[in-house]
């Protein structure tokens, strides 16, 4: 069974360098995704109430029978609960879904383009991390201008940012940023959604490596230092996504990987996305 190396936090926490993603796994196989990756070796699982699969992670932890202290779950503040009460309450509702009393890292989903609403969601997540709800509080898809706005009127800093991150999609200036304060990059899509496996480059060194084109991938998101979340259903692919620590990139390796041609986003842009 993999060992994943782990990622200390700006608050102490530790969270699992590599964990499962369920963005559109429907609740009812949600269970069995869970439950396969952990018995893979698996400790981390990023969901989201608007994934609406809350319910089926939470039957998939508890069928897998590890133990909650062995585990680290993420879910996310929907947009239209940036509300200080409505976060609080998504929080319980959340939880409810899931079965747990606490989560260990919990995200507002995204930042709402035109809106500072998130701020008081922010206040209502420092005082969850208080009571216990939540052991880690961050945000997704936050912009440098939205991490400053939210830096001004609070003491307290993501302690993670969850961005669209791929080859092709560095985000070097946002994760300089990350860099300056003490907030981890994490990357969604971190396969672009299964474009990246098809480039050259990744295709070579899978070659040059004996992997598969997304373990070629996986590596380079943990050789930069990134926390990765690839999401899969298929239980043969889910092991696969963590067999990546027995094999190194070299300096040559990245490099050729980090000189991939940078190309737009898959996913919405935050300077636009709403409610």
């Amino acid at each position: 069974m993999a060992k994943v190396p782990a990622v200390k936090l700006n608050d102490g926490n530790k969270i699992p360098q590599l964990g499962l993603g369920v963005w559109q796994v429907p609740d009812e196989q949600a269970a069995s995704s869970v439950k396969e990756a952990l018995a893979a070796g698996y400790r981390s699982v990023d969901t989201a109430a608007i994934y609406g699969n809350e319910q089926g992670v939470g039957a998939g932890l508890r069928a897998a029978g590890v133990a909650r202290k062995d585990l680290f779950v993420t879910t996310k503040l929907w947009n239209d609960r940036h509300g200080y009460d409505d976060a609080h309450k998504a929080m319980d509702e959340s939880l409810e879904k899931l079965g747990l009393a606490y989560v260990d890292l919990y995200l507002i989903h995204w930042p709402v383009a035109g809106s500072t609403k998130f701020l008081d969601a922010w206040r209502a997540m420092v005082e969850m991390k208080e009571d216990g709800r939540a052991r880690s509080i961050g945000v997704s898809n936050f912009t440098q201008a939205n991490l400053e706005r939210l830096m001004e009127s609070s003491k307290v800093v993501p302690a993670v940012n969850q961005i669209e991150l791929h080859p092709g999609f560095t985000q070097r200036e946002l994760r300089a940023f990350h860099a300056r304060h003490g907030i981890a990059t994490e990357s969604w899509s971190p396969l672009a959604q299964g474009g990246i496996t098809k480039e050259k480059v990744i295709l070579d060194l899978a070659k040059k490596h004996g992997k598969s084109p997304a373990q070629v991938t996986l590596r380079w998101h943990l050789q930069s230092d990134l926390i990765v979340i690839p999401k899969s259903v298929t239980p043969a692919r889910i092991r696969e996504n963590i067999d990546v620590f027995d094999f190194e990139l070299s300096g040559d390796d990245m490099a050729a990987i980090d000189g991939i041609k940078e190309g737009a986003r898959l996913g919405p842009d935050p300077e636009r996305f709403g409610a």
